[in-house]
């Protein structure tokens, strides 16, 4: 999936899900999906378990979930 095109499948609207990032059209989290990719799900699990999903829909999770973490900085212990 190329740079932007998460946005057109996620959504933030204040009065869906307390304003957290969703699929549009769903009240499904952005951050439920990475949680679950993390967690050792696969995109086909995924997809069972939220048919109302496409594979289109867990990418832009990926994507969100790349450009946030370009845009923030999360502390991690160095290594020595």
């Amino acid at each position: 999936m190329a740079g932007s095109d998460w946005r057109s499948r996620v959504s933030i609207n204040p009065n869906v899900c307390h304003g957290r990032s969703c699929i549009k059209g769903t009240r499904i989290w952005v951050f439920l999906i990475m949680d679950l990719l993390a967690g050792g799900s696969t995109v086909e699990e995924i997809l069972q378990e939220y048919p109302q999903l496409s594979k289109e829909d867990v990418q832009a999770c990926i994507g969100y979930g790349a450009e946030a973490a370009r845009e923030q900085f999360i502390h991690v212990a160095m290594e020595q």
